[in-house]
């Protein structure tokens, strides 16, 4: 920060406006700040966990005073009890009170087919041995869904030491690996040779994994290349040419169910386009293998609901949302499975494509790419 912020209290002292240079002012509840004041009384000095409860803070707070200097706002209470924050991390909290919700989730930045998978693709020696080649590649996940790698050993086993530098591998019935390739009775489409529509993973489990990670340990066929998709563009897009479609899959659940291997029975109910409390889009689930029955719909609204349905799937088929690039031995690329959809061609029979594939957890490589970025003022 170049210059520090200029304050003013409401009259009853409740509220207190930081006027910022660079940018619009933001207003914060007196109870609000003690809450989350910084001093040692109010957080562990070696870790940063909070020591309040909401039982330790008066409901009728009200600011007796409040000073700013160039990095940090102090603050005393009616009642004597003082503390400070981080001016750098109020204003990354800092909202417009007055302003729409975002559509997408701060941080996250959609894209379509200008998107060059080449642009966004690191090699593995370089990730492993340099944090901050390791930091940019989990950025990339972190805002854009996607990523790729190359000269990732061609061996059994070997994405899980990609998966090391940042998380945990989530087990699923399907194991901590699974093997992407054609087999003579097939569980599960993607074991066959066909082609595979842009699609989710596991819409059928409650938490759906969030990060899916696929590694190429040979590809002599022909066909099959792989692609992703922005899930979030669709929201966009369809919200855009039909708020009434977008307003459907995103109000109403459908029943997504697996029970291919004679050994799970898995099912969520869960809309394709899922809001949070703020209005942004968490999750995208489209996966028409997995689509079991729509539950809750008013009867008059399920025609319009399948409209809807069509045009969300139109639209992950159109050639300026989709991505496409070809698969070699030793390339990995890793998709946030709630935002990201994946595909590919079909392929022939001639050669052989082997891929495996895992699951991990996003929250682990954003505390990764937190602690590789040196953490925040909190």
């Amino acid at each position: 920060m170049t210059a520090a912020p200029v304050f003013q209290l409401s009259a009853d002292r409740s509220e207190l406006t930081l006027n910022w240079p660079d940018r619009s002012p933001s207003t914060y509840h007196a109870i609000w700040l003690r809450d989350h004041g910084q001093d040692t009384a109010s957080r562990d000095p070696a870790n940063g966990q909070k020591l309040l409860t909401a039982t330790d803070i008066d409901p009728d707070t009200r600011i007796d005073s409040a000073r700013v200097t160039r990095d940090r706002l102090s603050l005393t209470f009616e009642g004597g009890v003082s503390t400070w924050i981080d001016l750098q991390w109020l204003q990354r909290l800092s909202t417009d009170p007055r302003a729409e919700p975002p559509l997408i989730p701060d941080g996250r930045y959609t894209w379509g087919s200008a998107l060059d998978p080449e642009e966004v693709i690191a090699s593995y020696p370089d990730i492993r041995d340099n944090p901050g080649s390791l930091a940019k590649w989990l950025a990339w996940v972190d805002t854009l869904g996607f990523a790729r790698l190359r000269q990732v050993p061609a061996t059994p086993d070997a994405l899980f030491e990609v998966i090391d530098l940042f998380g945990f591998v989530r087990e699923t019935n399907y194991g901590r690996l699974f093997e992407v390739r054609s087999e003579p009775e097939p569980t599960n489409l993607a074991y066959t040779r066909v082609g595979l529509d842009p699609h989710t993973d596991n819409p059928y489990r409650d938490p759906t994994p969030t990060l899916q990670i696929l590694h190429c340990l040979e590809n002599t066929t022909s066909g099959g290349e792989s692609c992703v998709v922005d899930g979030f563009r669709l929201a966009e897009i369809l919200q855009r040419e039909s708020p009434y479609h977008f307003s459907l899959l995103s109000r109403y659940p459908v029943t997504f169910r697996y029970h291919g291997d004679g050994k799970s029975d898995l099912n969520a109910v869960r809309p394709m386009l899922e809001m949070g409390p703020d209005g942004s889009l968490q999750q995208v689930r489209i996966n028409n293998r997995a689509f079991h029955a729509l539950s809750g719909i008013p009867f008059a609204q399920v025609t319009d609901f399948y409209a809807a349905y069509r045009h969300l799937v139109e639209i992950s088929r159109r050639s300026d949302v989709s991505v496409s690039f070809r698969m070699q031995s030793g390339d990995l690329f890793i998709v946030d499975n709630t935002r990201v959809l994946h595909g590919r061609k079909g392929f022939t029979e001639q050669g052989r494509r082997w891929f495996q594939g895992a699951y991990a957890d996003i929250d682990g490589l954003r505390s990764t790419l937190r602690v590789l970025r040196g953490g925040s003022a909190e």
